[in-house]
């Protein structure tokens, strides 16, 4: 069975009804069907408009489950959403990031899921609904595991939001893998940072991904930079020691090891591109 509702009220009352696998992008959904049918009745979201686009809220930024990442890309920001477009131009190719949604990376919740380091940094929130109503979740909380989130049967993801005290200053986002394009990473960095009228950094946020089993924010790391001055000495703040709550993975791209040296590189880049 397949539904493709044109109002956000119909998908909301067909999830009250029955299990759905819901579908925005399908870049991920159809690649892992291979020559299968789907084993659940598919719910088309894809004829949402109202969830497209992001704009500017009171007291927030609203990023719209179906804002794909080319959406992003050509969305006037403010610098600190400068990590998020860096990582939507690193989200398959052109055409992927045509189709692919924001909200549907986060929802497939790959331990190696670009957009979720530079979310991390801007202190995103996801926006469930269902017809009983909505609630924002963390991003932080809303990633549980690999492929695994705290979103309902009953819910779909209509947004993402980023408060606007936390779109300050400028960002940066590096991610290293096997080839430039079209590659899954082996570890990425993003970095936010903030200055006061003395050039010292009076707030700074650095998150790692594919590292561990969901992307972390790295809270050590983040005191040691408060207070130093934003220049090029800044990212030698960066020590190994910084990095003890990654838990990386031995895999078919990396070792643990590698990973782990890997992120600390990737940090002191990301944070010393926050200069430029």
């Amino acid at each position: 069975m397949y539904e493709r509702p044109t109002t956000l009220d119909a998908a909301l009352s067909l999830l009250a009804e029955d299990r759905w696998t819901v579908l925005a992008g399908g870049t991920d959904f159809y690649p892992a069907l291979g020559e299968r049918a789907p084993t659940a009745p598919v719910l088309d979201l894809s004829a949402l408009e109202s969830l497209r686009g992001i704009r500017r809220e009171e007291g927030c930024w609203r990023i719209g489950a179906l804002t794909t990442w080319s959406d992003a890309i050509a969305a006037d920001l403010p610098p600190a959403f400068h990590a998020l477009k860096q990582a939507a131009r690193e989200v398959g190719s052109v055409q992927i990031q045509n189709r692919a949604t924001v909200a549907g990376n986060i929802c497939n919740a790959s331990p190696a899921a670009d957009g979720v380091p530079p979310l991390l940094v801007l202190d995103a929130a996801v926006e469930a609904a269902s017809s009983r109503g909505r609630r924002q979740i963390p991003l932080a909380d809303f990633i549980l595991g690999n492929r695994v989130t705290a979103l309902r049967p009953d819910e779909i993801v209509t947004g993402i939001t980023v408060p606007a005290a936390s779109a300050q200053g400028r960002s940066n986002f590096v991610k290293l893998g096997s080839r430039r394009y079209l590659v899954i990473s082996i570890a990425m960095v993003a970095a936010r940072i903030e200055t006061g009228a003395d050039n010292k950094v009076s707030c700074a946020q650095v998150s790692v991904g594919a590292c561990s089993e969901v992307a972390l924010r790295l809270p050590e790391l983040e005191k040691t930079l408060i207070g130093k001055h934003l220049d090029e000495t800044l990212a030698q703040a960066v020590e190994p020691a910084h990095f003890d709550r990654l838990s990386p993975l031995d895999d078919v791209r990396a070792s643990a090891a590698y990973r782990r040296e890997a992120a600390a590189e990737l940090a002191r880049r990301a944070i010393a591109g926050c200069l430029a």
